[in-house]
């Protein structure tokens, strides 16, 4: 049976090896004669485990307006890589976030040749009128794509040592995104038009084109997504980055979610731990039938995940009032499956999210989209880290000028007593 106490020993072990490895790859010699590392191509870098990739957004406050300053990108760029991270997935192209963490990026690697970290920037995509009481899906708000897309194509080309992917869109084709969704052969335009300045030229032919979207979107889900212009689009991408959730589906279907009868002689943590199993093995689900109907189509694509996660709270529908899918355990346990499943399997997975990001839902502090970091927005390492946190890797960073130290401030058993036990699923017809 699967134990919270096997989460960190793949992950750490994983980043002792990732460590140690650094000073081995190949490097190239600058005229000054400073040794530096090869910079990886794209191909390098996804599937392979010693580039941990993470979604990062830098926001610290309620008031989205703040911006991150450098200081504190960079302050989290240092919390990242200790933690073994080498690729980030971030979007704010329309702001300064986006362009101000590569320049950070770039920054440091020049104060230290060693420091490894690359990005897949996040190009936002919207339908015509989205986000008003009639958006318009059969058309794009043309003016607005072509902004990011040209801003996405400027950094590219002025950072190609640190910008390794394009994603154009997020979640942009997926019917559930009423507010913007468009049409898949929006997202063929622009993957399109990147892959032919790639052709001439104006961008590195190394750099990678995909979509971020979720796994219905790519053509695991209902035959309504299974359009001629979906295999377009899958043929015209680099790899296919897909969006897995089970932690949503705990409330929207809720079928995989629970603990069994039979498991009643387990204890409260042992339960947690099987019905955790499940949601792996959901999520597993997702990402094979996008993997089956892709090969139907006669096609061969890289897939790698560029969303998953699990919130530590909620005060709605997937807390202690809903499914009680949300809390640090659950979380702990969901992202050491995730990494040990993908870094087996050689899939990158851009995990949701590193840091707590409390703009995303500003006007309810409790909501789930407000807890989805494995560390807090003051600097505190969730139950997922806590291994790392006694390691020390930690020991010379800071948030916010705090100390990286543990939530529940490291008392365990104050941890599992907030604890609350999954529904009871109904008994197997079988």
């Amino acid at each position: 049976m699967f134990s919270i106490s096997s989460i960190p020993f793949l992950f750490i072990l994983f980043i002792s090896v990732t460590i140690c490895a650094c000073g081995d790859k190949d490097v190239k010699h600058t005229s000054h004669n400073h040794a530096i590392k090869a910079t990886p191509k794209a191909s390098e870098i996804l599937g392979n485990p010693e580039y941990l990739a993470i979604s990062y957004g830098g926001y610290r406050h309620v008031d989205h307006s703040i911006e991150p300053t450098m200081d504190e990108l960079k302050e989290d760029l240092h919390i990242l890589s200790a933690m073994g991270v080498r690729m980030l997935r971030t979007y704010k192209l329309h702001k300064p976030h986006a362009s101000n963490l590569v320049k950070a990026i770039s920054e440091i690697k020049k104060e230290n040749p060693e420091f490894e970290m690359y990005v897949m920037l996040g190009v936002w995509i919207n339908c015509a009128d989205a986000f008003t009481e009639h958006p318009n899906h059969e058309v794009e708000d043309s003016a607005a794509n072509k902004s990011e897309i040209d801003k996405a194509v400027a950094l590219a080309q002025a950072y190609p040592e640190v910008i390794k992917v394009i994603a154009v869109g997020n979640e942009a084709m997926v019917k559930w995104a009423t507010s913007y969704y468009v049409q898949p052969g929006v997202i063929l335009r622009w993957v399109n038009h990147l892959q032919e300045l790639k052709k001439s030229g104006a961008l590195p032919k190394d750099l990678w084109i995909t979509s971020s979207d979720n796994f219905a979107s790519w053509g695991g889900g209902g035959e309504e997504y299974h359009v001629d212009e979906l295999t377009r689009l899958i043929q015209a991408v680099d790899f296919i980055s897909l969006h897995t959730y089970p932690m949503h589906d705990t409330h929207y279907n809720p079928a995989f979610w629970g603990t069994k009868p039979e498991d009643a002689s387990l204890s409260l943590e042992e339960k947690i731990e099987v019905a955790m199993q499940r949601a792996l093995e959901y999520a597993q689900f997702q990402f094979q039938s996008t993997e089956d109907y892709v090969k139907r189509l006669g096609i061969e694509k890289p897939i790698h995940i560029g969303e998953t996660g699990w919130a530590s709270y909620s005060n709605g529908h997937y807390g202690d009032a809903g499914s009680k899918a949300t809390d640090e355990y659950k979380e702990a346990i969901y992202y050491g499956l995730l990494r040990d499943w993908t870094n087996v399997a050689g899939i990158s997975c851009f995990y949701f999210e590193a840091f707590d990001e409390v703009w995303k839902d500003a006007a309810n502090p409790g909501g789930s989209e407000n807890h989805f970091g494995l560390i807090t927005v003051d600097g505190k390492a969730k139950f997922a880290l806590w291994d790392l946190v006694d390691q020390g890797i930690f020991e010379h960073c800071t948030r916010g000028g705090n100390p990286i130290t543990k939530t529940f401030q490291g008392d365990r058993t104050a941890l599992i007593a907030s604890l609350e036990l999954p529904p009871t699923m109904k008994a197997s017809s079988d």
